[in-house]
């Protein structure tokens, strides 16, 4: 095969914890008798709050084929070429195991927000009955996995972190400016589950944050680096996913064209990573992307995009991260189609794909 597919799974594959029913039929056109995967498949999600293997296995239960974890990227997964920050002492937010998807992405020190919360017990305060009645470590950077359950403790201790370069229990020093790394992955301001409307996604939470540190400070909030769809350092490494699996398959012909199943194509933003990776990002990339989007999660073809991108930077149509440039040309689909299984079929006749 000259193509490969990513494959988003919320709203694409699963709703919530129940499985599209054209999900299952797609699969099994895409693997032989023996279970192998007939095209290199990576599905990529903005979850994040669980460690690879466990979406791999989540996802061979549901679609009824053998899926590994190196088919499977988090928005956490770039997070393993940010080498430079993973021997240094990381604030991790997020739910789940944290700590063992932290340390399983390179870093060596975590501190989760309980963690940090312990230590200073004075300064989470909003829910009177978690009020200590009594009365350290640096921290050299931020790391947001994904939405926390207790929002207005994260929100507090972050904001401490950033606003103290690391101390959370000094004062606060506003000419502290540009405040310590922060890492964010999932920007997702809505995601779709067995609900009739879309929930709250990280991309709110990230909303608060920033609001809340521009209130108070005056200034934005800066990210060292944002990842998770539609982030190009996304689509760049799952790109890098598919040429792996070519390579173990000893596929001979060059990848030339992705179809990403279920979002838009990428919006532009410039992420920084390690020159080491960036070389083998970029080497033998794909000559195309194509969007193929599917109807069965938040999108919906009735809702039109504005033709004048000045106006819809300020109107609610536009749900994409605050640092990502809006183009409705980036936002129109390729290919818009009913379910995942119509999407295979369209890939397979576009491609001349005779499995």
């Amino acid at each position: 095969p000259s193509f490969g597919f990513l494959f988003d799974i919320d709203g694409v594959l699963v709703r919530g914890k129940t499985p599209i029913p054209a999900a299952k039929t797609a699969f099994q056109k895409l693997v032989n008798s023996q279970g192998q995967f007939l095209v290199p498949v990576v599905f990529v999600t903005n979850a994040g709050d669980c460690l690879r293997q466990k979406k791999a296995d989540q996802l061979s239960h549901l679609l009824g084929v053998p899926v590994s974890q190196d088919q499977v990227m988090m928005s956490h997964s770039p997070l393993r070429m940010f080498k430079r920050y993973h021997e240094k002492c990381v604030l991790v937010s997020g739910q789940g195991p944290v700590l063992d998807i932290a340390q399983d992405l390179g870093f060596c020190q975590p501190i989760t927000i309980e963690t940090l919360r312990e230590k200073y017990p004075l300064l989470d305060v909003v829910d009177h009955d978690r009020r200590p009645n009594v009365l350290v470590s640096e921290y050299f950077s931020v790391v947001l996995f994904g939405e926390p359950v207790r929002w207005e403790t994260n929100l507090q201790l972050i904001i401490d972190v950033l606003l103290t370069s690391g101390y959370p229990g000094n004062p606060y020093h506003h000419e502290n400016y540009p405040h310590i790394p922060v890492l964010a992955c999932n920007m997702d301001l809505m995601w779709v589950a067995e609900a009739q409307s879309p929930r709250f996604g990280h991309g709110t939470f990230m909303v608060c944050l920033e609001n809340i540190y521009k209130k108070i400070t005056g200034k934005d909030l800066k990210y060292e680096a944002l990842m998770g769809k539609p982030s190009k350092l996304t689509y760049q490494y799952a790109e890098y996913l598919i040429r792996a699996q070519a390579a173990e398959r000893q596929w001979t012909q060059p990848i030339q064209t992705l179809y990403a199943v279920g979002g838009s194509a990428t919006l532009s933003q410039d992420d920084e990573i390690d020159n080491s990776w960036e070389n083998e990002l970029a080497s033998a990339a794909a000559a195309h992307c194509r969007s193929v989007l599917v109807c069965t999660g938040v999108y919906n073809p009735h809702t039109e995009v504005p033709v004048d991108t000045r106006e819809s930077i300020t109107e609610t149509v536009f749900h994409g991260h605050r640092d990502f440039r809006f183009d409705p040309g980036l936002v129109e689909p390729d290919h818009v189609v009913p379910d995942v299984d119509a999407a295979v079929d369209l890939v397979f006749q576009l491609e001349n794909f005779a499995p």
